[in-house]
């Protein structure tokens, strides 16, 4: 600053509250702390070094020690040990002593005097067989400590010797025995002798061999070999002989080996070589006798499920050790499953298995190319990584997960619960245990592997679902669910006992309904009674309202983050995945139920809070918008009916506030009725579509009708054309023997533009369903199953071609020779006299049916007619259908419900809930008498002219699906003709459909009254008669 004249010192004073002393004292403590952090940092080094130069001399004074003591040995047993004897290895000397302590692998003089060590104890235990005197003399007993330490260290820097050379010797490793002389196998020769399992120190040397990482070196002394897995020569190694041998020792009476850790054992180091038995092909079946392949087993059980700590790194992306072992596994296991496959092996395999599998991502069916792979993608932090698996690998896992495989291990699995019938209690300890293993092992499998190779073996060649079913019905029964949860491996204690058996038995169950044929579920009760289905239908009830209303759990979208979701959160995952099968077999049963009713469609349905349901059903993410799409069937169809309205009318209102003014109308020739309107309604937009369309009738000479149309003729125009359109005689449909329209599969023949014509029909037919209006449409279930995008199977044939359903059954059931029938997988088709002919499958001409392939056959045929043979048809009036209607909101309905949607119950109304819900005017009310001979009138007409009354007054001849008190505007009934004359009184009823309106004179008789109203709604005089 500049002088201001001022002598004087200003005192500084800070705006901050702290005077400068507080702030000479922090600094003053912050440097006293970074100062002695720094001698505290001085001192840490200082000691380290001190640590590190004691380390040093010693390893010095050790490496000097060593160079004396080999100087000395070479000088008394000469440089290649040829002044070696028997008493060298005795007790007495210190030969061994001396040569381990200074052994060093990388010396070639050390290595070459090992060999010649080796050598030399080969020739003397061959010449006395006795290798106790050798090494311990008269009396082992006193000497044992001592022969014991000389004995385990000359086995381990042979072992040694042989890892640290192991590129130098790879050759010779994996050479054939005749060349015995060679360095690599006189070496593991020496240490097959000396672990002899007859020595009796046999057991300690296996056991100080296995704490110094012995199945680690040989592991990678194994791994050499792994690009010449196919150059077997059918010869055993010396290699392979040892691995044998120790791996026989724990099924020795005398193994008293304590359990090590699981990181260093045969297991985890040894079994994660690739393809390990196509090197050692003799171990595998050595490895696979019964009390030894069970052992390991149990031994990884308790270590596998964390994996991932427990094996050793990968040897490359390509080959996660996991994936590894699993195959190794799975291929020796198809061995020994043959040779005993006892329950309890069955167990110990399958929840090893389980771990395994569920960490491996999709696998590639064997005709799956490199470019059509499916890639497993998992979030690891913010990363996306994609996990492939070496393609030889990845076929030795799918080929060995065959369906004989699977059908033995079930079967080993679940023994114990057979036979089904006379086990009624709750189940025991061992029981648990199996359908456990049994279910965790299949609930993974059905994740990674592709369902059709798994399931059809499971269903018919096992006895999966009933024992399953069984065990279920007794932990149901006695309420025991959580004994399972309690007591098993893959799930935690308070997950509920039910998710695994349903995770399993309801994708398997689903399956056999899809190949069960009416005779066999209704007359046979097979495979269930329909007893066990009644029971079973509530425990799905249960379950489901549990996981989707009592207990949900906010879980991911499984559907798009795949399998690798069942690695990160495999009981979420799990819970996820019962929902969805559980779901599945409800609405297959539910199918069953409408072809003909075994239980009351009520026990489909929970006890649904309804008004906080409705209040929350439209609403995304909430409980009631997850069981509408998840499983609406828990909810009963009034209230799914309700909501499907209620989104109609919220479209309505929105799409009335873009559309004022009414843009579209048209004259429709009523004896033209489908060409005018495919010609002028078939181009409207979206928008126009769900917008107000107005009609003007032309009559047969060329007269626009008199009514205007405030809706009432819409209506009679909706329920015109429906007939017309959907007239069999128009080509586009055909009917079933049970009078039931599907799309005619010629319908290329009769029309040129048929699909265009389906597509408009779609539109038509969502146009009225969007109005709320009711058509007399009744549409065959597999048609109606297409809406729903579903697939048709065998059991819906009979209400499409009864007769070919029942020769498939024949041939299903036929004892005899089916190549004697000489059927060959080809089926003809004949549309309008144009017989051809349609290969069912590639090669189809030339493949006859046989005993092995009939159900294939069979299920081919009923596939082509009721999916192939309409899928253009079906598809393009699905795409008119969904222009209004959602596939989301149609999803909510089964095929009966979608049916009674369209076109309302086939009982006709109900005339009481007509008469509850409509309103009077023109000096007529409730209690006047010409109302109340009305009522009586409409009670005693027949049904179709209730329906033509209907239609007269409505435009429609069926009322609401809900009831009248839906019915908008509400039904009215009008006095005319006020001064009661003859001549007012003998006119006829009229209406304003519009106005749901029916204008009705004070007739003096019900004689006179049900004669003019018969007469006006047969009249059929469109809207000239008012």
């Amino acid at each position: 600053m500049f002088f201001s004249g001022d002598p004087t010192t200003r005192k500084r004073v800070d705006l901050g509250g702290r005077s400068s002393k507080e702030r000479d004292r922090q600094k003053l403590l912050e440097q006293t702390r970074l100062e002695r952090n720094k001698r505290l940092w001085l001192r840490q080094q200082n000691s380290a070094a001190l640590i590190i130069q004691k380390c040093f001399r010693g390893r010095r004074v050790v490496e000097g020690e060593r160079s004396k003591v080999r100087h000395k040995f070479f000088l008394n047993y000469g440089q290649y040990c040829q002044d070696v004897n028997r008493k060298c290895f005795g007790p007495d000397s210190d030969f061994i002593y001396q040569f381990v302590f200074f052994f060093n692998p990388r010396y070639v003089a050390d290595f070459s005097a090992l060999v010649e060590i080796c050598r030399l104890l080969l020739e003397f235990v061959c010449d006395s067989g006795d290798a106790v005197s050798l090494f311990a003399g008269m009396d082992y007993s006193s000497k044992q400590a001592l022969v014991e330490y000389r004995v385990k260290n000359l086995a381990y820097v042979c072992l040694r010797a042989i890892y640290e050379n192991r590129d130098r010797l790879k050759d010779q490793l994996f050479s054939e025995p005749e060349k015995s002389n060679e360095s690599a196998n006189v070496l593991l020769d020496a240490v097959i002798s000396l672990i002899d399992p007859k020595l009796p120190w046999a057991c300690n040397i296996v056991c100080y061999l296995s704490e110094k990482n012995m199945f680690s070196m040989l592991r990678e002394i194994s791994l050499l070999e792994k690009k010449n897995l196919q150059s077997t020569t059918g010869t055993i190694s010396s290699l392979e002989s040892l691995l044998a041998l120790i791996i026989s020792h724990v099924d020795q009476a005398s193994c008293t080996c304590s359990s090590s850790d699981p990181r260093r054992s045969f297991s985890s180091q040894i079994l994660v070589v690739p393809f390990l038995w196509r090197l050692f092909p003799h171990l595998k079946e050595i490895f696979a006798a019964p009390h030894l392949s069970q052992h390991y087993l149990h031994q990884m059980v308790s270590c596998v499920k964390d994996h991932t700590n427990v094996l050793p790194g990968d040897i490359s992306s390509d080959f996660p050790s996991y994936a590894c072992l699993l195959g190794n596994l799975l291929e020796v296991a198809k061995v020994a499953i043959a040779q005993h496959g006892s329950s309890a092996w069955a167990i110990d395999f399958a929840t090893v298995s389980t771990y395994l599998v569920q960490a491996l991502p999709p696998l590639r069916t064997p005709n799956q190319g490199d470019s059509s792979m499916n890639e497993d993608e998992m979030l690891v932090g913010d990363e996306l990584t994609q996990i492939t698996l070496n393609r030889d690998l990845e076929q030795q896992i799918f080929k060995a997960l065959d369906s004989r495989f699977l059908q033995q291990l079930i079967n080993a699995l679940l023994a114990v619960l057979v036979p089904t019938n006379s086990r009624k209690g709750r189940p025991d300890d061992k029981e648990v245990a199996a359908v456990d293993a049994a279910c965790s092992f299949l609930h993974v499998t059905f994740n990674t592997l592709p369902l059709e190779r798994i399931m059809t073996v499971l269903a018919y060649r096992t006895e999966l679902v009933p024992i399953l079913w069984n065990f279920m019905k007794r932990l149901h029964a006695n309420d025991s669910w959580s004994s399972l949860s309690e007591r098993s491996a893959y799930m935690p204690d308070n997950a509920p006992g039910w998710l695994l058996p349903l995770a399993v038995f309801c994708p398997v169950y689903k399956h056999m309904l899809t190949i069960v044929d009416n005779e066999e579920f209704y007359e046979q009760e097979k495979p269930l009674s329909l007893k066990d289905i009644r029971l079973l239908i509530v425990i799905l009830r249960q379950a489901l309202w549990q996981i989707l209303w009592l207990n949900p759990v906010v879980t991911p979208d499984f559907s798009k983050s795949g399998p690798s979701a069942m690695k990160r959160q495999p009981i979420e995952f799990l819970q996820h995945r019962v929902c969805v099968v559980a779901s599945e077999l409800m609405s297959q049963l539910q199918d069953w139920n409408n072809r003909r009713e075994f239980t009351s469609p009520s026990d489909f349905n929970a006890d649904v809070p309804s008004d906080l349901f409705m209040s929350q059903a439209l609403t995304e993410t909430t409980r009631a918008n997850d069981i509408l799409k998840q499983a609406p069937f828990l909810v009963p169809f009034t209230s799914r009916a309700k909501i499907f309205h209620s989104q109609l009318a919220t479209m309505k209102e929105r799409n009335s506030a873009h559309s004022i003014f009414t843009r579209n109308r048209f004259k429709i020739r009523r004896d033209h009725i489908l060409e005018d309107s495919f010609s002028q309604l078939n181009a409207l937009s979206e928008e126009d579509l769900r917008g107000v369309i107005r009609i003007t009738f032309v009559n047969e000479l060329g007269v626009e009708e008199a009514g205007i149309d405030g809706g009432g003729i819409f209506k009679d125009f909706m329920e015109n054309i429906t007939r017309a359109a959907f007239d069999i005689q128009y080509g586009l449909f055909k009917e079933t023997a049970d009078h039931l329209l599907y799309p005619n599969p010629g319908s290329g023949l009769v029309h040129e533009q048929h699909l265009e014509y389906f597509h408009f029909l779609g539109t038509i037919l969502a146009k009225a369903m969007f109005e709320g209006i009711l058509v007399d449409i009744p549409f065959a279930t597999f048609f109606l199953s297409k809406l729903k995008q579903k697939y048709n199977y065998l059991n819906d044939l009979p209400s499409l071609d009864p007769e070919l359903y029942r020769h498939l059954i024949f041939l299903k059931h036929y004892g005899g020779d089916n190549t004697q029938l000489e059927l060959y997988f080809v089926i003809d088709n004949n549309e309008y006299g144009e017989q051809t002919e349609e290969e069912l499958l590639p090669g189809g001409k030339s493949t006859r049916v046989t005993n092995g392939n009939v159900i294939t056959f069979i299920h081919l045929v009923a596939n082509h007619r009721l999916n192939f043979q309409i899928r253009q048809q079906s598809s393009h009036f699905l795409r008119g259908f969904q222009q209004l209607i959602p596939k989301e909101w149609i999803d909510i309905f089964n095929e009966h419900e979608l049916q009674l949607l369209i076109s309302g119950s086939v009982d006709g109304f109900d005339v009481e809930d007509l008469r509850a819900h409509t309103n009077y005017t023109g000096g007529y009310h409730e209690d006047h008498y010409v109302i109340e001979m009305f009522w009586e009138v409409i009670q005693n007409l027949s049904l179709e002219n209730r329906r033509k009354l209907l239609k007269f007054a409505t435009g429609c001849s069926r009322g609401p699906l809900l009831g009248f008190k839906y019915l908008e505007p509400t039904f009215c009934i009008q006095r005319t003709a006020g001064n009661a004359s003859e001549e007012a009184l003998d006119r006829l009823p009229t209406s304003a459909t519009c106005m749901n309106l029916l204008k009705l004179p004070p007739y003096r008789s019900k004689e006179q009254m049900e004669q003019k109203l018969v007469y006006a709604i047969n009249s059929d005089a469109g809207f000239d008669l008012s």
